[in-house]
């Protein structure tokens, strides 16, 4: 690995990896740590930040436009034009100097543009790294997004000192130094043309595959069903979900017997082309269950693990301190360790050695919910229930950095370079889902059984994903024979 990585070409690719997910890392950090602060400093409502937590929705919907970019590439263009766009968002956002409907609707153009540039990114890193790069430049990927959260960090602390209109204008000058930044990376690689079906062609296929149109309207259903989650249509339009929901069932009842090998494969087509290929693959369904369930134990404490500390009366410095500033550099670590890891004993191996790792502080909180009082913040706490507690949270966000390296090295394993940016960005979404329906079950779990228990709960929530690791395995190998003998 050592002479590997003295390769020019290769320290070329992982750089350009460090640079790339510093400016993936920078527009979130601003979303998740710097809008909500900004927004509460000019006295918004609780309520108000809560929907900018609703706004992060085209993170999760990013699917839906990936095939735009997969089609049009220059992945660069769509950084650089994303990131400019931001900084113009957060020039609204410093002209507006404010809160109210104006500024929410800048930050929802803000997340929708970040999404885009995620989207890019990912599909160009993908087709930059070679296949035992994918360990190490998963490493460089969490370590260095991670960096470029720090940096919204600095736009934060900026604030209290230049005030919140000229901490905007800071934010936009590093995006849109992050974009001129993207745009010198290396040029994509020139790719075959493929005679491919002309949009109005993959629509009339999918009009007579019904199984291909009822993959697609079952894709809405779930997008449908994610945007619901912010702008509640179903009050607005009764049976809504009931409705799309009839509609795929008849069309895919209608499939079972209606098939006609003449018409072309949807799959080559350049809106849900992608999509229908890699949902066609065979073990598919079963790899996409395993991507829902490999990291929920992880998952599902994430959410509990700060109000825990708070109910214990550990301090807001305390937390950020420790939980923040200190895990977000375990998890860089980790990140880079697990990296390391995955390329050495390979994909399949970490899958389940570091996702076991990655779940075992889930048992020290267990034990910390079991051991520690519960207590108001002043209360004195004994320094060994501090060293417990700090410790166990410096385990849990390095063993969170090796289990993502892992997962993260799977998920660009078993993608098609030609697809790259649309099938990672399906891929990640489901994970996404997966996250947002653990966060949400989370607080009613622990409320209802209490933290030990249901702390121990997650531990055992990391095992179902256990059982469909070989499905996980027939498709890295099937990847991976595809990728030494292409077709012809």
């Amino acid at each position: 690995m050592r002479d590997y990585l003295k390769r020019r070409d290769v320290r070329t690719r992982l750089f350009w990896i460090a640079v790339l997910y510093v400016a993936e890392g920078l527009p979130f950090g601003l979303f998740s740590d710097v809008f909500p602060v900004a927004f509460r400093e000019h006295h918004a409502p609780l309520s108000e930040i809560g929907v900018i937590s609703l706004l992060g929705l085209p993170w999760t919907l990013k699917f839906l436009w990936a095939p735009a970019i997969d089609h049009f590439r220059h992945h660069r263009l769509w950084m650089l034009g994303a990131d400019l766009a931001m900084a113009l968002a957060l020039g609204h956002l410093a002209w507006e100097h404010g809160v109210g409907p104006a500024a929410l609707a800048a930050i929802g153009v803000f997340t929708l543009l970040s999404s885009t540039n995620d989207i890019a990114i990912d599909g160009y890193s993908l087709e930059l790294l070679e296949v035992g790069e994918m360990g190490i430049g998963n490493g460089l990927r969490i370590g260095f997004y991670r960096a470029g959260m720090l940096a919204a960090g600095l736009v934060l602390i900026a604030s209290t000192y230049i005030g919140w209109r000229y901490a905007y204008i800071l934010a936009a000058g590093l995006v849109i130094a992050d974009g001129l930044a993207c745009l010198a990376a290396p040029r994509e690689q020139v790719r075959t043309a493929v005679d491919r079906q002309s949009l109005g062609q993959e629509l009339a296929s999918l009009s007579r595959r019904p199984k291909a149109l009822a993959m697609v309207l079952a894709l809405l259903f779930g997008a449908l069903w994610l945007a619901n989650d912010a702008l509640h249509w179903s009050r607005a339009i009764p049976h809504l979900f009931l409705y799309v929901a009839a509609a795929t069932l008849i069309v895919w009842a209608t499939s079972l017997w209606r098939r006609n090998p003449h018409v072309p494969p949807a799959s080559d087509g350049p809106l849900f082309g992608a999509l229908l290929e890699i949902t066609g693959r065979p073990g598919m369904p079963a790899v996409f269950v395993f991507i829902v369930l490999y990291k929920l134990g992880d998952s599902a404490i994430g959410f509990m693990v700060k109000p825990f500390w708070v109910d214990h009366g550990f301090s807001a410095a305390q937390i950020g301190a420790v939980s923040v500033i200190a895990g977000i550099g375990l998890s860089i670590l980790g990140g880079l360790v697990g990296g390391y890891i995955t390329d050495r004993i390979g994909i399949y191996k970490s899958l389940w050695v570091l996702g076991l790792v990655q779940v075992l502080p889930n048992l020290g909180y267990a034990a910390c919910a079991h051991i520690l009082p519960r207590a108001t913040l002043g209360t004195p706490i004994p320094l060994t229930h501090e060293l417990l507690l700090y410790s166990v949270s410096a385990l849990e966000s390095f063993a969170a950095g090796l289990g993502t390296a892992a997962f993260l090295a799977f998920l660009m394993a078993i993608v098609r370079k030609e697809r790259a940016a649309t099938e990672y960005a399906l891929l990640s979404s489901l994970f996404a889902v997966s996250l947002r329906l653990a966060g949400f079950a989370s607080g009613f779990g622990a409320q209802d059984l209490g933290y030990a228990p249901y702390f121990l709960l997650t531990f055992l929530l990391a095992f179902p994903a256990y059982l469909l690791l070989p499905a996980a395995g027939r498709m890295l190998a099937a990847m991976s024979a595809e990728s030494a003998h292409p077709p012809a």
